[in-house]
């Protein structure tokens, strides 16, 4: 299925993706501290290796993450986030046909790796630190705006919704209004409903449920959920089993019409998705 929007195309810096069809994003932590592979690419190389084999596995996406979000994670400072993203962003856009996304909030990191040739700006905390907005407009870049609360290390202290899908429409609504305001134009914007972030499972497996209404935004929707916790809560399974839970929720995701997975697990992911096309492209 693909995105609801009326644009074919989503631009990113020099490179475009084509909206009319799912694309997988590959996920590629540089940190030492990532909740599921925390410290295994943290090298230069080691990070381009893997991102090769991702891109070979049929991601359409990179996305290159120097600060972990996981609930509870320390923040680190720009300088440090710039060290371990920079050489392998500039890496990437060398060596790999594919759209490089930097996972980021700092608006050093952004101005610098859209120098770089990254094509995508993928926000947990939606443009929201001081100087981001503007740093962002002065791009070429796409951006992910996503939906939390608090940050990460409070985000999950007792979260409460009156309905969790209406009030995470209003704040992408928001956050889009300000964007624009700002100059980023509609057309480059991405929304991201924030799986696992200042959301229960309760909250999760609702906004799930209902995310057919975000639509209604008329924007390309990115989601994430791979081997999170409410694939864990739900199966009872840690870390390490829980693709099938996450492949489930991929096939979901594309029923629903989501431009974007951002997954862990590339190979599979590309499995279903193309499942489904050949499927749906059947006479």
């Amino acid at each position: 299925m693909s995105s609801p929007t009326s644009e074919r195309w989503l631009p990113c810096g020099s490179r475009q993706l084509d909206l009319t069809r799912p694309h997988v994003m590959g996920i590629l932590n540089v940190t030492p501290d990532s909740f599921s592979d925390g410290g295994r690419f943290a090298a230069r190389d080691a990070a381009l290796r893997h991102a090769q084999a991702m891109v070979a596995a049929g991601a359409s996406l990179i996305d290159v993450g120097g600060e972990s979000t996981r609930p509870g994670a320390r923040p680190v400072s720009s300088e440090e986030e710039l060290q371990r993203v920079a050489p392998v962003v500039e890496a990437l856009v060398r060596e790999l046909d594919v759209t490089v996304s930097v996972d980021t909030s700092a608006p050093a990191v952004i101005r610098e790796t859209a120098a770089l040739g990254a094509g995508l700006i993928n926000d947990v905390r939606s443009l929201v630190r001081p100087g981001a907005l503007e740093a962002a407009a002065q791009t070429q870049m796409a951006v992910c705006l996503m939906h939390m609360r608090g940050e990460p290390g409070t985000m999950q202290d007792d979260p409460v919704y009156a309905d969790v899908t209406a009030e995470v429409a209003s704040f992408l609504q928001q956050r889009m209004l300000c964007c624009e305001s700002a100059g980023i134009a509609r057309e480059r914007i991405v929304l991201d409903p924030g799986f696992g972030f200042a959301k229960t499972l309760a909250h999760n497996l609702s906004l799930f449920r209902h995310m057919e209404s975000l639509h209604q935004l008329q924007r390309p929707l990115l989601v994430g959920v791979s081997r999170k916790s409410m694939v864990g809560q739900t199966l009872e399974k840690p870390v390490n089993q829980r693709l099938f839970g996450s492949l489930a929720l991929a096939a979901l995701a594309v029923a629903k019409g989501v431009c974007i997975l951002r997954v862990h697990d590339v190979a599979e992911t590309v499995d279903v998705v193309r499942m489904i096309a050949a499927v749906e492209a059947a006479d």
